[in-house]
């Protein structure tokens, strides 16, 4: 199993944000939510093996306050999983499985300096809500809140397919970011303060529409704090 944070995020729809946003709620997952876990899990990324419960329990048990999730009307319709590691000890980090312990997390270090994003997902019925937003924020405020230095997540480039016959995947990322093309992802996660940091190849092969590729993006948190103590 292999997982990234690339929901495909933000598609236009007629709605009333102001309203939809009264009813939404952000909080920390349970060990009752598995069952609409898995479940919304097979909804966004058909094909995937989804989490096992004992995956589940472990990340509950290890890192409670990095599991999150947005509730509406009492469905959840997004979510979020990450760990703290050291950044000095993790240098393959086109590597999941190492540095998310397979989904375990059991080498979490609450003493890290990184935060390291291993799933997000929105329900593609909630998609153009700004959910991935909320996630993302939740994520930062964690961050400050533990004095975290960064956060590092892997993502698609699915925008890249329609491209891919006349230009690597370097020259699209950099027109990306330089906003001459627009990825449904990629350009997302720039909005979202993060920064490309490298690209990943072979990291999720049976992505086709990313040509298995996947991003390494960094957000900086500048609240950080060197030795505070």
């Amino acid at each position: 199993m292999k997982h990234s944070d690339h929901n495909v995020p933000d598609k236009v729809t007629p709605i009333d944000l102001a309203e939809f946003e009264t009813k939404v709620t952000v909080r920390n997952l349970r060990i009752e939510d598995f069952d609409a876990l898995v479940a919304l899990q097979l909804k966004c990324f058909p094909g995937m093996t989804t989490w096992k419960l004992e995956q589940f329990k472990s990340q509950l048990r290890v890192f409670p306050e990095g599991q999150h999730c947005i509730e509406y009307e009492g469905k959840i319709v997004a979510s979020s999983s990450s760990l703290i590691v050291d950044f000095e000890q993790h240098e393959d980090w086109h590597d999941w499985k190492a540095v998310a312990d397979s989904g375990y997390i059991r080498n979490h270090d609450a003493l890290g300096d990184t935060l390291y994003g291993i799933e997000i997902m929105v329900d593609p019925e909630f998609r153009g809500y700004k959910l991935s937003r909320r996630l993302y924020d939740a994520r930062k405020r964690l961050a400050r809140q533990r004095n975290i230095r960064r956060m590092i997540i892997a993502g698609r480039i699915p925008g890249f397919a329609a491209h891919a016959d006349h230009m690597s995947a370097r020259e699209y990322v950099d027109k990306v970011i330089a906003k001459k093309l627009l990825d449904p992802v990629l350009t997302v996660q720039l909005s979202n303060g993060f920064a490309l940091k490298g690209l990943i190849p072979d990291y999720f092969p049976s992505d086709t529409a990313s040509r298995g590729f996947a991003t390494f993006l960094e957000w900086t948190n500048l609240d950080y704090i060197k030795d505070p103590n």
